[in-house]
């Protein structure tokens, strides 16, 4: 029973369903006062889920039936599974392994296929773009975010989150040579979350709606929740891997301190839509590759300096 209710209420969906809405939340709200606009009231996001998951559910003939409804709750259902990984407010996460951490990443690929996939077997000509945008920023985005955590573990010694941040725990000061990667891991978190100024699979003013043009009714709820979620469990991530602050303290204090550290990631991504415009494909993928790469394995060469040092 301890297990069910963990899976399904706390730390599980109903938990992440709920923050997930209260993240959107936060996000076109921030959004909205940096424009100078009032922006949505607490309850939209609820109100927009439940009014697409009663809205009919319609597919083009053309769309691969089995693809387009499978999609969205394998993007939703990967996105649940990756929270029981992280460490939220304590140093030990809910299932730990070595090895945990290459788990998580995979996990969090997994949402992006799936976006490839639902708009490629639309049959829609945007739906069709918008899929290959996704695909193609994948490998723009991917390399720098695993390169950027991947960093922080090889100076701990581990590919287990929680031993991870048991490790900066004890070593407090240590999470400031990771300020790079912290960077990287930020921006790149953008193109995961296809945000701007990585929103080019979703431009509306060239692609309607990218791989999602086809998508009605409840899956379309689906995968606007799988991008809740994402977006949460993308946070929480940072937060325990290059803010792991507070994670030995008791459950309510220990909570409190991770939501302030997601939310305070949550800000900084409406903060770049209100800043940034968007960039082209081509743009997105020179910058990654040549900027965020680069950056990423320079973390990459530090930490491994500085374990030598430490081992020393």
């Amino acid at each position: 029973m301890n297990a069910l209710f963990q899976i399904i209420i706390f730390p599980g969906f109903l938990f992440l369903f709920v923050f997930g809405l209260a993240a959107e939340f936060l996000d076109r709200k921030f959004y909205a006062r940096l424009q100078n606009r009032v922006g949505p009231p607490w309850f939209q996001p609820l109100a927009d889920f439940i009014k697409l998951v009663g809205k009919e559910e319609v597919i083009t003939e053309t769309a691969d039936v089995a693809v387009f409804r499978v999609a969205p709750l394998f993007a939703l259902a990967t996105t649940v599974t990756a929270i029981f990984y992280i460490p939220l407010w304590h140093e030990k996460a809910l299932l730990s392994f070595e090895g945990d951490i290459i788990v998580v990443l995979y996990l969090l690929t997994i949402p992006s296929l799936t976006y490839f996939l639902g708009g490629w077997y639309s049959r829609s000509i945007f739906s069709m773009i918008g899929a290959v945008r996704s695909l193609t920023q994948l490998f723009a985005y991917e390399v720098p975010l695993f390169l950027s955590v991947l960093a922080a573990a090889l100076l701990a010694n581990t590919w287990s989150l929680s031993k991870m941040t048991h490790f900066y725990a004890v070593h407090p000061w240590l999470w400031v040579c990771n300020a790079i990667g912290f960077l990287v891991a930020l921006i790149a978190l953008l193109g995961k979350l296809e945000k701007v100024p990585f929103d080019i699979p979703e431009a509306e003013t060239e692609m309607v709606a990218g791989s999602f043009t086809e998508y009605g009714g409840r899956l379309l709820a689906f995968f606007r929740m799988a991008l809740d979620i994402e977006m949460v469990v993308g946070a929480s991530l940072l937060a325990a891997v290059f803010l792991p602050w507070g994670l030995g303290l008791t459950f309510l204090p220990g909570f409190l301190l991770y939501l302030l550290k997601t939310v305070l990631i949550i800000g900084f991504i409406s903060l770049s839509r209100a800043v940034f415009a968007r960039l082209r494909l081509d743009q997105m993928l020179g910058f990654c590759w040549k900027y965020l790469a680069p950056l990423a394995f320079l973390q990459v060469l530090l930490n491994l300096t500085l374990k030598g040092f430490l081992v020393r």
